[in-house]
């Protein structure tokens, strides 16, 4: 059997060796944060490196980071109780706050009126597609975007923005709220008052190590022009897949989108099916964010961009990263497009 090759890198990116590096020395830490003495100092002296890394590699040397479980929970602390507003192709931790005012274009676009008392994501991690932010956003669910595009928080004229750490190739369990300086929220886990008294808890010192190791790989990732490389590689694949815009749908054709994502639609082709198919063949893609795959419906995203449910099903979507090689998706294309032949000629 070939040697699998993981293009799933949106649902999750694979541990950064800073990253481990990082966190196997914060395990021989043995102070608590909050304590004063020596080994107190040093275990809150990581955690503040960690924050310095986080913040200059979201360009936030100018906020408050709060280091929280995920991304998830830093929804949960923005969000809960503010009446704010967004739309259908936010993320379901986000979905689970708002009310879905606002509409999606055709190209997946959303206009915001009142952006002081509204939410929106900086790219969708199912199509990839960016969104230009308006300045004064309450929310921004920035996890997709950071760390594969240039951006920076202090620049953006937003109010709160959300990201995690394994999505940048840091450990799972670990994300972060930015806060511009002079907001405050109102702590949901309440106790010890760590975290700037935004969320109480000892701190996950091994988690937040990691986090930083992983922000500090991401600046050098553009510092080399890695993403760069990454996008080539996406649009080769892409010319290799040949979307002809009937047999198959390339989602987000002709506008901004990361440059690691492609979403495919082939009507009548099950996403799952597909995923099931590719993961037989030896590649890891995703019917959608994996937050929600392994339930049966279709993409609440592409339907909000005007798909119908029974083709909003029939997505799937490969996204890659930093270390994957023009090889693998080359690769991958073939193995796809001879599983595309065997539907379409059944369907024939």
């Amino acid at each position: 059997m070939r040697e699998r090759t993981y293009l799933d890198w949106n649902a999750t990116a694979p541990l950064r060796d800073e990253a481990r590096t990082a966190m196997i020395a914060a395990m021989d830490l043995v102070g608590n944060p909050s304590s004063v003495h020596s080994e107190g100092r040093a275990a809150v002296s990581l955690v503040e490196k960690a924050r310095a890394q986080v913040a200059e590699a979201i360009g936030a040397q100018g906020a408050d980071i709060v280091f929280v479980s995920g991304a998830t929970e830093a929804a949960a602390l923005a969000l809960n109780g503010r009446g704010i507003v967004g739309s259908a192709i936010e993320h379901d931790a986000v979905r689970a706050w708002i009310k879905e005012d606002l509409a999606v274009s055709p190209d997946g676009q959303v206009n915001v009126p009142e952006p002081d008392r509204a939410t929106l994501q900086l790219a969708n991690s199912e199509t990839g597609i960016v969104q230009a932010l308006p300045k004064g956003l309450a929310v921004s669910d920035l996890t997709q975007g950071f760390g594969k595009m240039p951006f920076a928080f202090d620049w953006s004229g937003i109010d709160m923005g959300l990201i995690s750490a394994h999505k940048i190739g840091g450990p799972k369990g670990i994300g972060a709220l930015v806060l511009r300086r002079g907001l405050d929220v109102e702590a949901q886990i309440r106790g010890g008052g760590q975290e700037m008294g935004r969320r109480s808890g000892t701190e996950n010192i091994i988690g937040i190590a990691g986090f930083g190791g992983a922000a500090a790989a991401v600046t050098q990732d553009f510092d080399s022009g890695r993403w760069e490389e990454v996008a080539q590689f996406r649009n080769i694949l892409e010319k290799a897949l040949d979307p002809d815009g009937n047999t198959t749908i390339l989602v987000g054709k002709g506008v901004t989108r990361l440059p690691n994502t492609t979403c495919l639609v082939t009507p009548g082709w099950k996403g799952e099916t597909q995923v099931m198919q590719m993961d037989l063949s030896g590649f890891a893609i995703s019917a959608g964010s994996a937050c929600s795959s392994g339930k049966v419906k279709s993409s609440s995203v592409l339907r909000a961009m005007g798909f119908s449910e029974a083709d909003a099903g029939c997505a799937i979507r490969i996204s890659i990263g930093p270390t994957t090689t023009k090889d693998q998706v080359m690769a991958f294309a073939e193995a796809w497009l001879a599983a595309r032949g065997r539907f379409l000629a059944r369907s024939a």
